[in-house]
């Protein structure tokens, strides 16, 4: 093979009890969760393991949780010999990117994200706004349609996930009018996603000031491993501050992120963290790629077996 990418999902992957098992069988994953744990104002390990999933899929409460996860199950994968060429995260996944990239320390990242989601949170009221999954559909249809239902409140594309699957975002009923009207003009189904507000529009311009303040407290290094960035489909190509503060309210390039990838060479993909859904991205952008997923003990125990934990 040639080269491995890490990819870390984003929030709506997050469920009760994801990383419970990684927790309980490797210390580097327990000692790293614990010092997280003891970083936050509420009980990340009664929540994340226990729930309720309701508080769980609050933004304030999600980002951290699933940021902490992510990077439990890097470490068990660093200690068993497997490392990146390069890294992604879709969305807040982007955070765990910058961990694993050696940009960022981990667990600044943690508190860094539980004070994002604290400032989204307050920029999007629960019940306010959503966001919805579209396939089948070409993005500059989908664009015309969110266009068109405009009159009716801020509907954006959110996420360009990869060929046939796009995400809109914006107020409720902006979304809704503009997800019937994606079917009526030929979509194949509408998804409702499970988050708590519409990421990734410009709903959060105002909260990316608020954010800015917070990322210019944090020490950034260099990159050690490449990142590709959401909002650029690129390469660092600018300050990582001012990347995170526009990505709250630019869509998310994942395609082209990975047809980036694949470009220079990538043929491995490893998702990092609960769900298959980046996997499931990856699979329909080319079929003949190595695809792996890794949220628990046997996830870590197959990929060991099939890299030889050797990291390459």
């Amino acid at each position: 093979m040639d080269k491995i990418a890490f990819l870390f999902p984003g929030q709506g992957a997050q469920i009760v009890g994801m990383g419970r098992e990684v927790y309980d069988t490797y210390k580097v994953a327990r000692d790293f969760f614990d010092q997280a744990a003891a970083e936050l104002d509420f009980d990340l390990k009664a929540l994340v393991f226990n729930g309720p999933e309701q508080k769980l899929s609050q933004t304030e409460y999600t980002q951290p949780a699933l940021v902490a996860v992510e990077v439990m199950l890097l470490k068990a994968l660093a200690e068993a010999g497997i490392k990146p060429d390069v890294v992604a995260g879709l969305s807040l996944g982007e955070y765990t990117a910058l961990v694993a990239s050696g940009a960022i320390d981990e667990l600044e990242a943690v508190k860094l994200v539980g004070k994002r989601g604290k400032i989204m949170a307050s920029a999007l009221p629960i019940g306010t706004t959503t966001m919805t999954a579209i396939l089948g559909m070409e993005a500059s249809e989908l664009e015309a349609v969110c266009e068109e239902v405009g009159h009716t409140g801020v509907v954006e594309i959110a996420n360009y996930n990869c060929p046939g699957q796009l995400v809109i975002g914006g107020e409720i009923e902006a979304v809704k009018e503009a997800s019937e009207l994606a079917i009526a003009k030929g979509a194949r189904k509408v998804i409702p996603l499970n988050v708590s507000g519409a990421f990734h529009t410009s709903l959060l311009k105002g909260a990316s000031v608020k954010l800015r303040d917070e990322l210019e407290q944090v020490m950034f290094s260099d990159l050690e491993i490449p990142v590709v960035f959401n909002q650029t489909a690129n390469y660092q190509n600018g300050l990582i501050v001012d990347l995170l503060e526009t990505q709250v309210y630019s869509a998310v390039r994942f395609q082209e992120s990975i047809e980036l990838m694949i470009k220079d060479g990538v043929d491995t993909f490893i998702e990092v963290g609960p769900g298959k859904s980046l996997s499931g991205f990856v699979k329909k952008i080319d079929r003949k790629l190595r695809i792996y997923q890794v949220e628990d003990v046997a996830g870590i125990e197959a990929l060991i077996e099939q890299l030889g934990g050797s990291g390459q």
